[in-house]
């Protein structure tokens, strides 16, 4: 009995955590082969705006978070932030963008036995559906890095993932978040 209760009481718990847990993003990268990135210590901004290609609508607060985030990321791993970019070994620069989206789905509810009354017994399976819309924000971030020397590009990493509405109160834990998973497979 006591194993029992323990069992279901850890079960609770595992469940109640996978509630709280903040979904992560979806993170991925590519990597030039031909340029061997042992060697790098230095890193600098492309350009002076920092981001590649600024979207219509960017919010500017939200872009010097993201440009703090990136920096002190790249500081985290070791690099040294340089201000002239043909002094470092390699460069930075960002886009980022996001979304709105629609997902539908269509779930079989429950299966019904249905009759034609006033004629002979006629039965049938019908199956009742059930339909979710969800609309949703998705956010993408993609960080590119060039080789100084080379003026080629080294590394393309980039993350996507849905914008829940507490992160849009409060975007910099977020951002912060994204930004090191991304940075991570550097």
């Amino acid at each position: 009995m006591l194993k029992n209760k323990l069992f279901m009481v850890l079960t609770l718990i595992a469940v109640l955590t996978g509630c709280v847990t903040t979904q992560k993003a979806r993170v991925d990268f590519d990597r030039n082969s031909e340029i061997s990135t042992s060697h790098y210590k230095t890193f600098a901004w492309l350009n002076e705006a920092k981001v590649l290609a600024e979207p219509i609508d960017v919010n500017p607060v939200m872009k010097v978070r993201i440009d703090n985030a990136i920096e002190q990321a790249f500081i985290a791993k070791g690099y040294q932030l340089v201000s002239d970019a043909e002094q470092a070994d390699f460069t930075i620069s960002y886009t980022m963008g996001s979304r709105e989206k629609v997902k539908v789905d269509t779930l079989p509810v429950m299966y019904r036995t249905s009759f034609l009354w006033g004629h002979r017994y006629y039965g049938g399976i019908g199956v009742s559906s059930d339909t979710h819309v969800r609309n949703y924000t998705e956010g993408k971030l993609a960080i590119d890095v060039y080789d100084v020397k080379s003026h080629q590009p080294v590394w393309h990493g980039w993350a996507v993932k849905h914008i829940k509405s507490l992160e849009r109160d409060n975007p910099t834990k977020a951002i912060m978040m994204v930004v090191e998973q991304v940075v991570a497979q550097f």
